[in-house]
């Protein structure tokens, strides 16, 4: 096996949106699938650690498990053994990186959310210690849908974190830098 196959032998894959999710799956599987891997796909539910929380856990914990669904269907169709785990805490990258361990995981990969809304879940401390604090690798897809030769946004694939009644998904937004991976 080779050192990017390996990567691929039992990746942990977090998901904080539905989108978020598609791509990933969508980007990782066919790498998973081609080693004979299997993944974990991993969803954190923030807690405000007193403060209120931003949204009911009920709700944020059906979120969880729509996520899952697609990402045990998109696993079936790709031949992907997938397992699938919740956590919940108040750090998003602190949670991550414990899956990462506890899990065994040859790498963290997700796919670039594009637009402003992933540079503000993956801003500050979430990016940084993700990056900087993993003992595994990070691997992270291009957006497909993000121009490579211009470097420019034009805020046109921006998610605002509303779905399609236009109620906000409060799982996958945090204006603090992190919620929902």
């Amino acid at each position: 096996m080779s050192e990017v196959d390996s990567l691929f032998a039992r990746p942990l894959v977090p998901v904080a949106s539905d989108a978020d999710a598609k791509r990933t799956v969508a980007a990782a599987f066919p790498h998973v699938a081609a080693v004979g891997g299997r993944v974990t796909v991993l969803h954190v539910i923030e807690k405000a650690g007193g403060a209120p929380d931003k949204a009911p856990l009920e709700q944020r914990e059906e979120l969880a498990e729509e996520l899952f669904a697609a990402a045990r269907e998109a696993a079936a169709d790709a031949g992907v053994d997938v397992e699938t785990e919740l956590r919940y805490g108040t750090d998003v990258a602190e949670a991550i990186l414990d899956a990462a361990g506890d899990t065994d995981a040859t790498a963290i990969v997700f796919a670039h959310r594009g637009g402003r809304a992933w540079w503000d879940l993956f801003s500050g401390g979430v990016r940084e210690t993700l990056t900087t604090d993993s003992d595994v690798p990070v691997v992270v897809f291009p957006d497909e849908d993000v121009e490579s030769d211009s470097g420019a946004d034009d805020g046109s694939d921006i998610d605002d974190g509303s779905d399609s009644d236009g109620d906000t998904d409060e799982a996958a937004t945090d204006s603090e830098g992190g919620d929902g991976v």
